[in-house]
């Protein structure tokens, strides 16, 4: 594996830095907090400029790039905090549509998505658990389809995209269906980052006709949902620890120029060595989000576990950066003016979303046989 960017690579990372700085300033995710704005141009400029069709395959209308692709532009989402429909769509909508759906399917919304006519969302936790053997919602055989009954919880943007990739269990094990956001009962949630709006969505008797069944239920479907939530786990981890880095390095900056004693705060050691630690923690949860990308990238069979690590190594990061960041910043990083707070929230809320460290330590666990699932998650 090459862990350094191509010539190419680091020119999307340039070019996607330089149009969010332009799109989704800070000022636009303060006035979304505020009650006064909202994403939706953010995510028109997206489609102008063709960034969802950004990895669906050629194929499909898309421009057919890997998942590094994916993961340099969430890292540069989780850098500016960019709000919007990208995130979901991109990396958990189409990527199920495209591991679990059959061949119609998946032209019909891959095609879609790629043209920027629909956003998405992928909705599978349920009990706080982001994992195929949590889902107990059911999928039952009807007259032109299936009908769905139970619960999602924490879908991401459930409440605003337009399509919803709902995995349920039927006899023969896991379905996947999408199933339109107006056909749901949706009860948004309130969240500290209102720029990563979650939701919850009941299944009460919903009716999927049979063109929008990515999967009827079946042992094989449980694998294809495994690829995709791996896709959208990393893709977080990667945009939680973007952002986390940030936070360390507004702290270095603060720490240089604010003055006690008439020195740099920066200059005594006992903060000295609480910045290292915190530059340690992010540049571990970088390399392990990167090396998960590229895993994914060259499907390589440690895509599942390398996951879960980089999850897991991401929401350790913020645990240690957030802390810290808030507590080195003084009186200043409690208030509403600086702009701190907006990154303490998207990593707090980054952790949580796709399981946390716990989770993610516990899955890793039970993937390497070292734990049952019943025993990890007990």
């Amino acid at each position: 594996m090459d862990l350094e960017f191509t010539d190419e690579e680091a020119e999307l990372r340039d070019n996607v830095r330089d149009v969010l700085a332009g799109i989704a300033p800070t000022s636009l995710v303060r006035a979304i907090y505020e009650g006064t704005g909202d994403d939706t141009a953010v995510w028109e400029q997206m489609v102008q400029l063709d960034w969802p069709a950004l990895t669906v395959p050629e194929a499909h209308g898309g421009l057919g790039y890997g998942f590094l692709a994916q993961a340099i532009v969430a890292e540069q989402l989780g850098l500016s905090l960019a709000p919007g429909a990208y995130l979901t769509t991109a990396t958990q909508f189409a990527p199920a549509v495209r591991e679990i759906g059959g061949d119609e399917v998946r032209e019909r919304f891959l095609a879609a998505v790629a043209a920027g006519r629909i956003t998405g969302t992928l909705a599978l936790a349920e009990g706080g658990r982001w994992t195929p053997e949590a889902v107990q919602a059911t999928a039952t055989p009807v007259d032109g389809g299936w009908r769905l009954d139970g619960r999602k919880d924490s879908v991401l943007r459930g409440d605003t995209a337009d399509e919803v990739v709902v995995v349920a269990r039927g006899g023969a094990g896991l379905g996947a269906f999408v199933v339109p956001r107006g056909e749901l009962e949706v009860h948004p949630r309130q969240v500290i980052d209102p720029t990563m709006a979650v939701a919850d969505v009941v299944l009460d008797g919903v009716v999927v006709p049979a063109d929008r069944v990515l999967a009827e239920p079946g042992p094989q479907v449980e694998e294809a949902v495994r690829r995709a939530l791996d896709e959208a786990v990393v893709a977080l981890a990667v945009a939680t620890t973007a952002t986390c880095r940030r936070i360390f390095d507004m702290t270095l900056e603060y720490a240089k120029e604010r003055e006690q004693y008439g020195r740099p705060i920066g200059s005594f050691q006992a903060l000295k060595h609480r910045l290292a630690e915190m530059y340690l923690a992010v540049e571990r949860a970088s390399s392990l989000g990167w090396f998960a990308a590229l895993t994914i990238a060259e499907d390589d069979p440690r895509r599942h576990e390398a996951a879960s690590l980089a999850k897991a190594a991401a929401g350790e990061c913020q645990r240690l950066v957030v802390g810290d960041g808030l507590q080195l910043h003084g009186g200043i990083g409690f208030t509403w003016e600086h702009d701190l707070h907006f990154w303490l929230k998207r990593a707090k809320v980054g952790d949580v979303l796709f399981g946390n460290a716990v989770a993610h330590r516990a899955e890793l666990a039970r993937t390497l046989g070292l734990a049952a699932t019943e025993e990890v998650f007990a």
